[in-house]
């Protein structure tokens, strides 16, 4: 994906370079979707080992229109399977926090809250707010933790808010995966009949979408390098 702060003339400049080498239907295609798209919420997952569930995760965040996943690789790797996330990948912007020896906790949060966002940690805390009455007026990271034990104390000591998924059997959680779906259904469906502006704004719709060209054409990069861009 291009750089979240590219010039907004060299994007331009750019796409005006690939959107011939894209069929009208796909262009029509990507441009309905990507109306559909937001950055009101994002989805954080800390240290995701599991491959299938990583890559349901992603999957799930591009399906209901949430254009950015943050990963935390704290103690462990974030890797994808082919056959789960579906291609996923590249219509997603990946931020990977994974600097060696760093607190990539602290990296991920601090730059979430740089863009204005609260963190929400999932929780099966009866404490936590339920999630059908979660508010959706303010931009949100909603966060998950590892499949075994959740979200790290830590990370739980900085959350601004906490959410629960009700649940009426005896069983403590859902699958990882199956969280990340159910709340982005209840949170994203609330937040598109709502009167919040939820979409992308004009010059990130952009960006996105000369990360999608550049998805979408072969030899993108030497196409804009051979135009010196």
């Amino acid at each position: 994906m291009p750089e979240h702060g590219e010039e907004p003339a060299a994007v331009e400049r750019a796409i005006a370079v690939l959107d011939p080498f894209v069929s009208e239907a796909k262009k029509v295609r990507m441009a309905s979707v990507l109306a559909r798209r937001t950055a009101h919420i994002r989805v954080v997952l800390e240290d995701i080992y599991q491959t299938h569930n990583a890559s349901a995760a992603m999957r799930s965040c591009e399906c209901f229109g949430v254009q950015h996943l943050h990963v935390i690789e704290q103690r462990y790797p974030y890797s994808l399977n082919p056959d789960v996330d579906m291609g996923s990948r590249k219509w997603i912007t990946l931020h990977r926090h994974r600097e060696p020896g760093a607190d990539n906790r602290r990296a991920c949060v601090g730059e979430l809250r740089a863009a204005g966002l609260r963190i929400v940690a999932t929780t099966p805390d009866p404490a936590a707010t339920p999630l059908h009455a979660f508010p959706v007026d303010r931009p949100l990271a909603l966060c998950f933790g590892t499949e075994k034990d959740g979200l790290s104390d830590a990370l739980l000591a900085v959350a601004d808010e906490r959410v629960r998924i009700p649940m009426e059997g005896f069983t403590e959680s859902f699958n990882i995966s199956v969280s990340v779906a159910l709340c982005l259904h209840d949170l994203t469906t609330r937040l598109r009949n709502s009167t919040v502006e939820w979409q992308l704004p004009p010059d990130e719709q952009r960006r996105v979408y000369l990360g999608w060209l550049r998805r979408a054409v072969r030899h993108a990069d030497s196409i804009l390098r051979r135009e010196r861009l």
